[in-house]
């Protein structure tokens, strides 16, 4: 009977952290880049009472396990990481990916994080900064004199300035990608960064070795669907409700066994 207090507790605990990972995918819906999450969990230790093959006699064994079980756990928060739908934007800085990789940043400690978000504005040096001011890298530079910007499926910035009509090319945007993109860990900013479980990042030209392109005029919006997270939550509701009848049910039933002493 107490294990099935625990056991349904345990549900609840899990069925709670789920609600949390739906609640923060919906309210990240119309964020930039955002990669929704998914709980998933596991059953617990279980007791084993017999074991399946022990001899039950001389000429007969045991056909299945007797084992009663201790709930559930979590055991990971797993990103999705399909591309989300594109919107236009008339800023010739913003970028969205199309297919695998990352845009690198230059963070204000010296190391790099990593972010899907392309809302790329420029700093008072003509730099390409995200919104929270840290610059791409590999740094690009836009002179003040540009008149237009244009950067290129494969990451390849040209500009033209007052009086030229031949395109200068002043960088080239890379993307990298990790082997278990999985294994980053989030910073909040729309960032990520890169962990002994990620791997170290395969950096590249856009469109090469399996990374996707970039489109200018564009953002990648949050791939959050949700229809999907409105069922997911009912679910999870439903399931929190059964653990917490269960757990109503044992308490009439430990009641019933009080009371049989009058």
């Amino acid at each position: 009977m107490m294990r099935a207090l625990w056991s349904a507790a345990a549900g609840m605990n899990v069925q709670t952290t789920n609600m949390d990972a739906i609640s923060n995918n919906l309210a990240n819906l119309n964020t930039n880049g955002y990669k929704s999450t998914r709980a998933e969990f596991q059953d617990l230790l279980y007791q084993t009472i017999n074991v399946a093959g022990t001899n039950t006699s001389s000429t007969t064994t045991q056909p299945g396990s007797l084992q009663l079980g201790a709930g559930s756990k979590l055991s990971a928060m797993v990103k999705d990481f399909s591309t989300g739908t594109t919107q236009s934007t008339d800023s010739p800085y913003n970028m969205a990916i199309q297919g695998e990789g990352f845009f690198q940043v230059l963070m204000t400690d010296g190391t790099y994080a990593y972010t899907r978000d392309g809302s790329f504005t420029t700093d008072q040096n003509g730099n390409l900064v995200t919104s929270s001011g840290l610059s791409l890298y590999p740094q690009i530079t836009v002179p003040q004199d540009a008149t237009s910007v244009t950067i290129a499926t494969d990451g390849t910035v040209t500009i033209t300035t007052q009086g030229q009509t031949t395109p200068q090319q002043v960088g080239q945007i890379t993307i990298a990608n990790f082997i278990n993109p999985n294994g980053l860990t989030s910073l909040g900013q729309n960032l990520l960064q890169q962990t002994l479980a990620s791997g170290d990042p395969i950096q590249g030209v856009p469109g090469q070795t399996g990374l996707g392109t970039i489109q200018q005029n564009a953002l990648e919006g949050s791939n959050v669907d949700m229809a999907t997270e409105m069922v997911n939550m009912i679910v999870g509701q439903r399931a929190y409700e059964a653990n917490s009848k269960t757990i109503q049910t044992c308490d009439q039933m430990l009641q019933l066994v009080n009371n049989l002493k009058r």
